[in-house]
């Protein structure tokens, strides 16, 4: 039975990592540091060769697909953006610690950020994504593909579609890292569960 293999990587550092900011849908590029730190990636891991590379549409996921991927086709899915952190945006947590709705947001009281994406939507929404692509490999014949997307997107991709099961904490993983994934269709498309069985 034919297989598909996917790489999920996390984009390289933005200046709002690195401050610890909650960046979601806030369309940063990747730093001076992020980069450099990518190029030295590139030099120490034989990255998966793929001829297709699928990107969130947002500017460091493409960055960073040009940077370990530069010969590749790319194709943005518009599903695989970051998590959307409305009012909480470009804020740190020590910002936020004394404001009551990220209290209620961090505690599980409430399930959205003032003006941001509801918890089970975004989950929704990745989950979707992730179809598309499995279709799209379907159709263009290709069992190997990568896909630069962001920290959020595969934890919580993971924590809702991926064995082994874990908590979404558990599959954080560090810029340029990732893991490799195998989807049987017919297991896929009856259960939505995908196979982790190595790491990048």
């Amino acid at each position: 039975m034919k297989t598909y293999k996917i790489h999920l990587i996390r984009h390289g550092i933005t200046d709002g990592n690195t401050l610890g900011e909650y960046i979601g849908v806030t369309d940063l590029p990747l730093s001076a540091v992020g980069v450099k730190n990518l190029r030295n990636l590139k030099d120490k891991i034989e990255y998966p060769f793929v001829n297709t590379v699928y990107t969130s549409p947002l500017l460091r996921a493409k960055q960073t697909a040009k940077i370990l991927y530069p010969d590749a086709k790319t194709v943005e899915v518009d599903d695989l953006r970051e998590y959307d952190f409305g009012d909480f945006e470009g804020k740190t947590a020590a910002e936020l610690e004394n404001n009551p709705d990220f209290f209620r947001w961090t505690s599980g009281q409430i399930t959205a950020p003032p003006g941001g994406e509801d918890n089970l939507d975004f989950t929704k929404r990745i989950c979707l994504g992730l179809n598309k692509i499995v279709r799209h490999m379907m159709a263009s014949g290709e069992t190997e593909s990568a896909v630069i997307t962001h920290g959020g997107v595969i934890m919580t991709l993971f924590s809702a579609t991926a064995v082994p099961r874990k908590k979404s904490v558990e599959w954080m993983c560090e810029p340029g890292r990732g893991y490799t994934v195998l989807i049987t269709p017919s297991i896929y498309h009856s259960s939505g569960v995908i196979e982790v069985f190595d790491e990048i």
